[in-house]
């Protein structure tokens, strides 16, 4: 007789290959058409099907201790993602953005310690400030895996200079491993009380601290990491040039390197995740492998696997249950985590932008402000804090909040991170709409809101300004001089008119006011005057023409093989002098120019060739 066999293994497996290969599916439109974040999808499946709702996918079966297969679990994520992300910047950047990184993990990182404390401390009732600090450690650092997810995709790469996003997740790299510090010392000074605990004073569990973290876990840390990434890089350079490494091992060989770096490091007691992110960036400090992996997407896919899995085990484990226990009311949590959000790290990231050199402009410091996402390196610190805190019931009210305070700021900061941009996106469909709605209107014959440019005013311009040079026709053959070079603006931005969306609206014109003066200068000046659609005729794609030469160039084109059909015209050196209009080629069309720059028109679309 057939049974089943529905262990919890089997149903996680399920559960989890089944999400990813659905979500796969339909991957392309969630992130690059609706711009949600994969991150929230993941948590919010994970939420779903774990034990509050479905009870499919249920982690706390697993192990009969949660703390630590959490911990070990998030360890493994953050360190291959902190690592990554060394890879993934560029040559030299720890060198060349210092002081950037600088103020942002010393006096930004140090305020929002602060500042997260400050608010936990008020609006958490029964902690002490000292307790506060704990807490407020554990959400400082910016994190990896949420910064990675949400800072790639089509909208980040359109509307967030590169420079931006390299400066984000390379905080996120660095802070993740620096969030020690700022924990320890809280702990350290808790542990003081401890009859246990061998440092009874102050200035002993300072001394301590700069002993075990400061020295030890995160100099030593550096310094390891440097030399395994260069000593790596060396031998792996080697064998490529000697061809005795494959290519499978070739692009695996950075998950390899970390987990050599997490395993030994670890051993030694080490900070084994900023040892990673140090490995990363001395592994690729000349850009050698990063270029030589770049377009394989081997790092993107265990980035994609990575998060799914992880914010997957995250919903799944959120515990619900204490949101509303140890004094902790929801609405505590919900005004907690607008402060968090708003007040951990805008002000200071704002105040501080002139000493962040790769934030250029206002807006730009706004963002990386506002985009300080708390994520999987909180999980991972708050089981470090829960391994540290005393069990003997001394500290028990911080053990029992510690946990649900942090999981309800990670569960803000996908939501929060994983909503703005669609919600910003929607808004901005919404006014584009009504914009093109109200000013280009509707075409009669077709009912489709029109996407053109609306009609723009120009000067008029005195009939005898305008030369009647040899023209071109609508078969593109030369014709006579009766031909009207241009239609007035009524008639260039006329709805039934095909060429209208040939028409090159090009950025930074440059727009100047012509007096008779002009008229007489030579032929050089005259070469570098531009139309106020177009850019000077050195940054055109092809050199623009007078219609005075075209017969001559026909019949070059004709004896060299041009015809009518290419899509270029051979680019000359041709002298501009006098009033003649000017014609070239732009793309597939030949645009034609009155010699004020006043109108421009496309006179001839040329078919690309077959």
């Amino acid at each position: 007789m057939v049974s089943l066999d529905v262990t919890e293994t089997s149903k996680s497996l399920a559960v989890a290959g089944g999400y990813v290969s659905i979500f796969g599916i339909i991957s392309y439109f969630v992130k690059e058409k609706m711009f949600m974040s994969e991150a929230l999808i993941a948590m919010l499946v994970g939420i779903i099907t774990g034990p509050i709702a479905l009870k499919w996918f249920d982690p706390n079966q697993w192990s009969e201790d949660q703390y630590y297969l959490t911990h070990q679990i998030t360890r493994v994520v953050i360190a291959i993602q902190v690592l990554f992300t060394g890879i993934a910047l560029p040559a030299k950047y720890l060198k060349k953005e210092w002081l950037s990184l600088l103020t942002l993990l010393g006096p930004i990182m140090t305020t929002a310690w602060f500042i997260s404390s400050l608010l936990i401390w008020g609006l958490i009732p029964g902690l002490t400030f000292l307790e506060s600090l704990v807490v407020g450690a554990c959400v400082t650092p910016t994190d990896p895996v949420l910064s990675n997810a949400i800072c790639k995709g089509r909208f980040a790469e359109k509307h967030v200079p590169l420079h931006v996003r390299n400066i984000i997740v390379a905080e996120a790299g660095a802070n993740d491993g620096l969030g020690f510090p700022f924990l320890f010392i809280g702990l350290y000074l808790i542990l003081i009380h401890e009859p246990t605990h061998p440092v009874h004073n102050i200035g002993g569990a300072i001394g301590e601290w700069f002993y075990n973290i400061v020295f030890y876990q995160v100099v030593l840390a550096c310094l390891i990491g440097t030399g395994v990434g260069y000593i790596a890089k060396t031998v792996l350079k080697f064998a490529k040039t000697r061809q005795l490494i494959d290519h499978e091992s070739f692009l695996s060989f950075g998950v390899a390197l970390t987990l050599f770096t997490l395993g030994w490091v670890g051993i030694i007691g080490s900070d084994d995740i900023l040892c990673c992110f140090v490995v990363g960036n001395s592994f690729t400090w000349d850009d050698w492998f990063r270029l030589e992996t770049e377009d394989h997407g081997f790092q993107d896919v265990i980035d994609q696997l990575l998060n799914s899995a992880i914010f997957l085990y995250v919903g799944a484990i959120l515990p619900w249950a204490d949101f509303g226990r140890f004094g902790i009311t929801p609405w505590r949590l919900v005004v907690l985590g607008i402060c968090i959000m708003l007040l951990r790290r805008l002000p200071a990231v704002y105040l501080l932008s002139r000493w962040i050199p790769a934030l250029r402009t206002t807006r730009e410091s706004l963002f990386a402000g506002l985009f300080g996402p708390i994520g999987i390196g909180a999980i991972f610190y708050v089981q470090v804090a829960l391994e540290v805190i005393p069990e003997d019931g001394t500290r028990q009210h911080l053990r029992e909040v510690i946990l649900p305070v942090v999981y309800f700021l990670v569960l803000t900061s996908v939501l929060v991170h994983g909503v703005t941009i669609p919600i910003g996106k929607g808004f901005q469909r919404a006014r584009t709409m009504t914009i093109s709605r109200s000013s280009t209107g509707i075409n009669s014959q077709n009912n489709l809101v029109s996407r053109l440019p609306p009609p723009v005013s120009l000067p008029s311009t005195p009939a005898q300004s305008m030369t009647t040079g040899v023209t071109l026709n609508q078969n593109g053959q030369v014709g006579n001089n009766n031909d009207k070079p241009f239609y007035n603006s009524q008639e260039v931005f006329d709805e039934n008119n095909n060429n209208n969306d040939r028409i090159r609206f090009m950025e930074d014109p440059i727009q100047r006011q012509f007096t008779p003066i002009d008229q007489n200068k030579n032929t050089e000046d005259n070469s570098k005057i531009s139309g106020i659609l177009s850019y000077p005729p050195s940054r055109r794609n092809s050199t623009s023409r007078d219609r005075s030469d075209l017969s001559r160039i026909q019949t070059q084109n004709q004896e060299i093989g041009y015809n009518n059909g290419d899509s270029e015209l051979p680019a000359r050196n041709l002298d501009f002098s006098g009033n003649n209009s000017r014609i070239w080629v732009e793309g597939n069309d030949t645009v034609e120019e009155s010699r004020d720059g006043e109108q421009v028109k496309v006179i001839h679309h040329h078919p690309k060739r077959s």
